[in-house]
């Protein structure tokens, strides 16, 4: 590892056999991997985070923006910078459960963040999707939720590929308040 100030390499006692990879130590994403925030149960009342965070302030739940049906947030163990959610206010769990009138906004919202995203980060593209059930990858099954990843060309170096490590080069509250001032009004 690098010390801040210099750029020799700082012994690590204990740490392994001494070899010339740098370290990027990424303490934030072991909260994920042990599932901090996971809901205890399938139902709303069971710990659900997707159900909490319209409760919260916009700054304080990461949420770019609110529709009356669905709203649109950060993730907070993102893929890529700006990586978005859409979300139903209503706990379900399968896009056949949506109504029409949550089907509609959640379309409108993903078409809003693809703009605001564009406007403030100048994405290339994007993987736009819903994993539904625990087997196809739903991190948080029981609330449906669409992920909206902002893509650039060049994005995937090294450091995924490598190092299994996705550098973030900006604090998601910092995102969050830039994809706000972005975002389409309706």
């Amino acid at each position: 590892m690098l010390h801040p100030m210099t750029t020799e390499p700082e012994q690590q006692i204990g740490v392994g056999t001494q070899d010339a990879f740098q370290r990027l130590w990424t303490p934030h994403r072991m909260a994920y991997i042990q599932g901090e925030n996971k809901p205890t149960g399938p139902e709303a009342g069971d710990g659900c985070p997707f159900c909490g965070i319209p409760e919260m302030s916009d700054q304080d739940g990461l949420v770019v923006a609110r529709g009356k049906h669905v709203y649109a947030v950060l993730n907070l163990y993102p893929y890529n910078g700006g990586h978005l959610m859409v979300v139903p206010y209503r706990h379900v769990a399968d896009y056949t459960e949506l109504d029409p009138a949550e089907t509609a906004e959640l379309a409108d919202l993903t078409k809003r963040a693809m703009v605001a995203l564009r406007k403030a980060s100048g994405a290339h593209g994007f993987n736009i999707g819903m994993n539904q059930g625990s087997v196809a990858g739903a991190g948080i099954a029981a609330h449906l939720h669409q992920h909206i990843v902002p893509r650039w060309g060049g994005d995937t170096n090294f450091m995924p590929v490598v190092g299994h490590t996705k550098v973030l080069p900006q604090l998601l509250a910092d995102t969050r308040q830039m994809l706000a001032d972005a975002w389409p009004v309706g």
